[in-house]
């Protein structure tokens, strides 16, 4: 008869000739780029290192101590509010009276009777007013204290306070949450979970030990950020996700998006005029050395709050393309590009909203008193304090959006370079009985009995065209045998 059937390739074949030259050029491709992209990143990670000198920087740190002070800790076992002139000394309580009596009475003050950590009889420690009345403090918080006790003139004898408190003590609450955090990865992520916060771990090294020295020392803001951040992606990238044509394909659209960043936030930071006028610690690098720019740093801070975001949208986007097109190896590069950009319209929508409220709750302390000046909107988006979080958000989120149309094209353009002759080996390559160029019988029968016959998607249940696909791919055919 005239009516042949066909039968798809056993998942046991090795891959044509064809596919294996196909996957050796997309991968040649790939390495063509990344590998001179790399080695000149790290030129310029050497030629940007800095030297490590604190030449012509004056900081006043304001945990250094004057001779016979110290900064100790201790656990709060009561609290007490008492007349601010009761927290001196016994040797001075006449002339304190004397003092009140002229000035009138005196206002109350919050003290925290403290137990050492280094032993010793409870300390009267004074706590800071606006600590008092935004946070208070309670009996079992742990706190840092200045212990003025013994220092060479001390203040106490003059009528003020020997124990001034400092800070909380955080140590236990932070250590359990990175702990929980750790564990979460790890149970979820599993072993990429763990590399992945490895990375995190190098990315803080080029972070403290790359970028923040350089700006201090007056290197390039725009060369720095620029190549810091490839340094960290690339590192990342790889080591979380392994080195594959995949994590390659995110990493070329991270880039892509990251030099988009940067050139926004160059242009952004001269022409409004980002200068972190207002900002208390601005102010203080400004004082600290010439050589450091606030216009410099602001345009490094806007280039590196956007890393993880983009890196996010583009190792997804990669994914997605794979993903679908082991759902469906018979896509054309258009069709895959088409339903990928779904999937991507939808990460740009969400990812918007992320970028935009993680500034907002970074910033609400200076959105409630903005707010409160009751000026319009216009003149509050643009004045001094809410300028830079605007442009951060919107710098980064043109930069992520235009990161997924490209790492979507790349990621097509790779994966049907470098699996289209594989799949038409699995599941187009046929023998069909009217074929001129008929199989032996032998290897036909041999065929016929390894693999099972091809599935028509019309004869499956109406599940939708996405679950034929996921049927007629390897992963769907295993799971018929084993049903």
């Amino acid at each position: 008869m005239g009516s042949g059937h066909s039968h798809a390739s056993t998942d046991h074949s090795e891959p044509t000739p064809e596919a294996i030259a196909a996957r050796r050029r997309a991968n040649r491709i790939l390495a063509a780029v990344l590998i001179p992209l790399t080695l000149l990143t790290l030129a310029g990670m050497a030629m940007l290192w800095p030297s490590g000198s604190k030449e012509g920087v004056s900081l006043a740190n304001p945990y250094s101590a004057a001779p016979g002070v110290t900064f100790d800790t201790g656990t709060i076992q009561s609290v007490a509010v008492e007349n601010c002139m009761q927290g001196v000394s016994q040797q001075n309580q006449a002339q304190s009276q004397q003092g009140q009596a002229q000035q009138g009475q005196g206002s109350d003050c919050t003290f925290a009777f403290t137990e050492p950590d280094k032993g010793g009889s409870p300390v009267k420690v004074v706590i800071n007013p606006d600590v008092a009345k935004s946070h208070g403090v309670k009996p079992g918080d742990q706190i840092r204290y200045l212990n003025l006790s013994s220092a060479q003139g001390a203040s106490a004898s003059q009528g003020s306070p020997a124990y001034i408190f400092v800070d909380f003590v955080r140590t236990l609450p932070i250590v359990l949450l990175a702990l929980l955090y750790a564990a979460v990865v790890i149970a979820v992520a599993r072993w990429r979970g763990l590399r992945a916060l490895i990375g995190l771990v190098g990315a803080y090294f080029v972070l403290a030990s790359f970028m923040l020295p350089g700006l201090v020392e007056g290197k390039p803001p725009l060369l720095l950020a620029l190549v810091g951040s490839t340094v960290i992606m690339i590192g990342v990238l790889y080591f979380a996700h392994g080195f594959s044509a995949r994590t390659s394909t995110a990493l070329l659209g991270t880039i892509f998006g990251l030099a988009i960043t940067a050139l926004l936030a160059a242009w952004a930071t001269g022409a409004a005029n980002l200068a972190g006028v207002g900002n208390h610690d601005a102010t203080t690098l400004m004082n600290t050395s010439a050589n450091i720019s606030i216009s410099g740093v602001i345009l490094c801070g806007l280039i590196i709050s956007g890393l993880g975001v983009l890196n996010d949208v583009t190792i997804t986007q990669s994914s997605a393309v794979w993903e679908l097109y082991e759902l469906a190896p018979q896509s054309s590069a258009r069709k895959l590009f088409t339903s990928a950009m779904r999937i991507g319209r939808d990460h740009i929508a969400s990812t918007v909203y992320t970028i935009a409220f993680a500034y907002a709750g970074a910033a609400l302390p200076i959105l409630i008193i903005v707010m409160l000046y009751d000026r319009p909107l216009a003149d509050t988006l643009t004045s001094a304090e809410l300028s830079e979080e605007v442009i951060r958000t919107l710098v980064g989120s043109i930069g992520l959006v235009l990161a997924i149309p490209v790492t979507t094209l790349i990621a097509v353009l790779v994966v049907k370079a470098t699996g289209s002759q594989a799949v038409e080996l699995q599941v187009s390559g046929t023998h069909t009985a009217d074929d001129g160029g008929r199989a032996p019988a032998g290897e036909r029968a041999a065929t016929h009995a390894m693999t099972p016959p091809a599935v028509n998607p019309d004869d499956l249940p109406d599940t939708g065209t996405l679950a034929a696909a996921a049927f007629q791919t390897r992963r769907g055919r295993r799971a018929a045998e084993r049903d």
